[in-house]
């Protein structure tokens, strides 16, 4: 009988990066790049709680959920969450704030740019943080979020498919973004998140992880946020993120990891024990 491992499973590079820790360092950043897109930035913003401060942490957990149950969970799981999640943006309008138009939340440019922003963040964070990845291995991390660009309503004949494919892709964006007043807003907040008060203590963190995250994105993001984009702060981002990642390995892995991260690691430690075995054998 076959396992449902849902859009990925044991055999494939997503599931060997994404449970890294150090990745949600790439969550935070990939919000900030999104933020880059004015129709983007100005239908969350018009559309969400993301003004709201004492909304604003709620919403950030229903994406993390969303983000787990789309790379763990199994063929029902994601099928339930991918429709509900285009249900409701299928609802939404955003109202371009120079031109004056209205245009769709589930635009697919936005949709892509979005879906783009994660990809690009966590594989990116991943290799500076020296989660082990050759080149082929982060072609195929590309081209395997397209299924999940599918998710949200994307036809992945559309998405890129590999690194390089991605850089053409940003390369022929970048004369189309800035940053808004929404997505500058949305940085401050950053460094003086509302938390609720018993993570208090991820409150006193913020500027610290604020400043690491903005270090992590392109220098032209950067630039585009009115920042400084200096080599040394690209260097001293990469050795905290290797930092980060030789010191989560310190701790034990039922600590480490979400039991949907431990089970993944398990069936991928059998399915390479097999490998081996079967090689063996040969």
């Amino acid at each position: 009988m076959s396992v449902d491992y849902g859009l990925f499973g044991p055999r494939s590079v997503t599931w060997r990066v994404m449970g890294e820790p150090v990745l949600m360092v790439g969550g935070f950043r990939a919000l900030l790049l999104q933020a880059l897109h004015p129709r983007t930035m100005w239908g969350t913003a018009q559309n969400s709680e993301l003004m709201d401060p004492s909304a604003s942490w709620q919403r950030l957990g229903r994406t993390i959920e969303f983000v787990g149950v789309r790379t763990w969970g199994t063929t029902p799981e994601v099928e339930r969450v991918g429709r509900r999640v285009r249900k409701l943006h299928a609802k939404l309008n955003g109202l371009d704030m120079v031109t004056g138009e209205t245009f769709q939340v589930d635009d697919p440019e936005n949709l892509l740019w979005v879906h783009m922003g994660e990809v690009e963040s966590y594989l990116d964070i991943a290799r500076r943080a020296g989660v082990p990845l050759t080149g082929e291995d982060a072609d195929r991390f590309v081209d395997e979020q397209r299924r999940a660009a599918e998710v949200v309503g994307l036809d992945p004949a559309t998405v890129p498919a590999s690194v390089a494919e991605m850089k053409d892709y940003y390369a022929g964006m970048r004369p189309d973004i800035w940053a808004c007043k929404e997505a500058q807003d949305g940085l401050r907040r950053l460094f003086n998140p509302a938390v609720p008060r018993q993570f208090l203590p991820l409150k006193l963190a913020a500027p610290g992880i604020a400043v690491l995250v903005i270090s992590t994105l392109p220098r032209w993001a950067r630039r585009m946020y009115g920042l400084p984009a200096l080599p040394t702060s690209d260097l001293a981002a990469t050795l905290t993120l290797k930092g980060l990642y030789r010191t989560t390995h310190l701790i034990p892995e039922q600590y480490r990891y979400t039991p949907e991260v431990r089970r993944a690691r398990e069936l991928i430690e059998r399915y390479e024990t097999g490998l081996s075995s079967w090689a063996l054998a040969s």
